[in-house]
């Protein structure tokens, strides 16, 4: 008997379906080591994408990352998928052009809380506006862990860290507060340490129809250590267990993300189920069925150069 059916007691398909699943899973993997910190959040967050798109039922054809610079970024050649790593900040402006140029991909950009807080807001802040059809994952490990642990946007206020001695003298930004103000279509969090909720919320994400904003509390345990594993499982409110809470409420999603201290919501904060992305507003692209990059083809330009001679 196969360690799958041990493991599984059910249909002949449903056991033709966990066989599949596996197999895309295992299709992910890389050669690469894993060069994370033991205990490092990137960890879990790798392994619930992975899950994601072997429960997505989702080819390795079928998507493509974009990563920023920072911890998270090693993440492009620990994958076995198609993966691109950009320039710092600006990862978003590089996944935009892709989901507009292919729309048969799913589209996946990942970047750090200083990458996108400080070198790129403005690429974040007009993706929400635009609404492009894409899942963005930000990893807020609340420092600049690749460089050895300086304060980023939303490192505590008071915290000694490298480069800080005396602690950030800024009080945080909550990026959730900032994202919702650009009246988005879709705003969740997760924590890194629980990998089947963080493959909830990527599932979510993968099948919004627009920009999909999923904020990864993520623990940094070798330079950040004003936030450890046991600060986050002490304080997460899961909002799918909160009775009458309604996804679909901006103005109580809103509330419920502003505590970052005792209560941190995390989940389905909001949907807008009616969202329409950037392509399908276009005028020029009406009434088209082909994808751009399906429509890129072989011109004689013979006659433009005999003009020039």
């Amino acid at each position: 008997m196969s360690q799958c059916s041990q493991k599984y007691s059910g249909s002949g398909d449903e056991l033709v379906q966990l066989g599949n699943q596996k197999k895309l899973m295992l299709s992910y993997e890389s050669n690469e080591k894993l060069t994370w910190c033991s205990g490092c959040g990137d960890i879990g967050i790798r392994s619930a994408l992975i899950r994601a798109f072997a429960l997505e039922g989702l080819t390795k054809q079928q998507v493509a990352l974009f990563y920023d610079i920072g911890c998270h970024g090693s993440e492009a050649d620990k994958i076995g998928a198609y993966t691109f790593h950009g320039l710092h900040g600006r990862v978003i402006a590089a996944a935009a052009g892709a989901t507009l140029a292919n729309r048969n991909v799913k589209i996946i950009a990942e970047g750090g809380d200083g990458g996108m807080l400080s070198e790129g807001p403005g690429h974040l802040i007009h993706a929400v506006r635009s609404n492009y059809k894409m899942l963005f994952i930000l990893h807020n490990n609340e420092n600049y862990g690749l460089t050895t642990g300086q304060p980023s946007a939303t490192s505590r206020q008071g915290y000694k860290m490298n480069s800080a001695p005396d602690g950030s003298p800024l009080a945080p930004l909550n990026v959730a507060e900032l994202v919702f103000s650009l009246k988005p279509t879709f705003v969740a969090r997760a924590f890194s340490g629980d990998v089947k909720h963080m493959t909830d919320m990527i599932r979510a994400g993968l099948n919004h129809n627009g920009f999909a904003f999923l904020e990864i509390m993520q623990m940094c345990p070798t330079y950040n250590k004003a936030t450890p594993s046991d600060w986050y499982w002490d304080r997460m409110q899961y909002v799918n267990q909160l009775e009458g809470y309604d996804p679909s409420d901006m103005e109580a999603a809103r509330k419920i993300s502003m505590d970052l201290d005792e209560k941190i919501a995390v989940g389905l904060l909001y949907r807008d189920e009616a969202s329409v992305p950037f392509y399908d507003r276009l005028k020029s692209r009406e009434g088209m069925t082909t994808s751009p990059f399906e429509e890129v083809t072989h011109h004689d330009i013979t006659p433009f150069l005999e003009e020039l001679r």
